[in-house]
């Protein structure tokens, strides 16, 4: 649990509610880091653009997946 809570669906941008239908969509509820950032709209867009680059990341060589259990 964090210090800092984040930020509620009836207080969120537009934007931030597409980001929390997604996060629900795709992890089951909100994650922290996500409705923690959504307080600055600069951090928000950097974190979403980092979670975005990161899901579709597939620069890992094959060999590294498959030890790590992966494949």
């Amino acid at each position: 649990m964090s210090r800092i809570t984040g930020v509620s669906e009836q207080k969120a941008n537009i934007f931030v509610r597409l980001a929390y239908w997604l996060s629900k969509k795709r992890v089951g509820k909100v994650v922290e880091p996500l409705a923690v950032s959504a307080h600055h709209p600069w951090i928000f867009r950097g974190y979403g653009a980092y979670e975005f680059a990161l899901e579709r990341a597939h620069l890992v060589p094959i060999r590294i997946t498959v030890r790590l259990g992966k494949r």
